[in-house]
C-alpha cells in the first residue's frame, strides 16, 4: 500500500503566500497513488470560503480550487469551521475532533507543515 500523506495549512491566507503555495503542493501531490489529505488550521479556511477575500496570491490560488472540487480532495478543518467561514459546500470538507486531527497526523505516514 503507497504511504498516506497530510498536508497541514496553518498560515493565514491573508498574511503569507506560504498557504496558496501549500494548496498548490498539495494540489500536486494529489495525483500520485498515495492517498492525500488535507488539513486547514487557525485561518486556513478562508482558502475555501464562499468568499476568499484579501488572500495573498489569491488569483494563483483561484487556479487550483476547482481541481480540488473535482477530484474531491478531502480537507479536514475543526469542528465549528464551516459556519465560522462559511465553506463552500462544493469542497470535500469534513469537521473533525482536536483528536481526531491528532490522529489523522499519527496515522500518516509523510507529513507536510505550512
Amino acid at each position: 500500500m503507497p504511504p498516506s500523506v497530510v498536508v497541514v495549512i496553518r498560515e493565514d491566507p491573508r498574511r503569507s503566500h506560504r498557504a496558496v503555495e501549500a494548496l498548490r503542493i498539495a494540489l500536486g501531490l494529489s495525483t500520485g497513488e498515495n492517498p492525500l489529505s488535507v488539513i486547514l488550521l487557525g485561518q486556513s479556511p478562508l482558502m475555501i470560503s464562499e468568499e476568499p477575500e484579501d488572500i495573498v496570491d489569491g488569483e494563483i490560488m483561484e487556479k487550483y480550487l476547482p481541481s480540488f472540487k473535482y477530484l474531491k480532495i478531502p480537507f479536514s478543518v475543526p469542528i465549528g469551521t464551516s459556519v465560522k467561514f462559511n465553506l463552500d459546500s462544493e469542497f470535500n470538507v469534513r469537521e473533525l475532533s482536536e483528536e481526531a486531527i491528532r490522529s489523522v497526523i499519527s496515522g500518516s505516514d509523510r507529513i507536510l507543515v505550512f
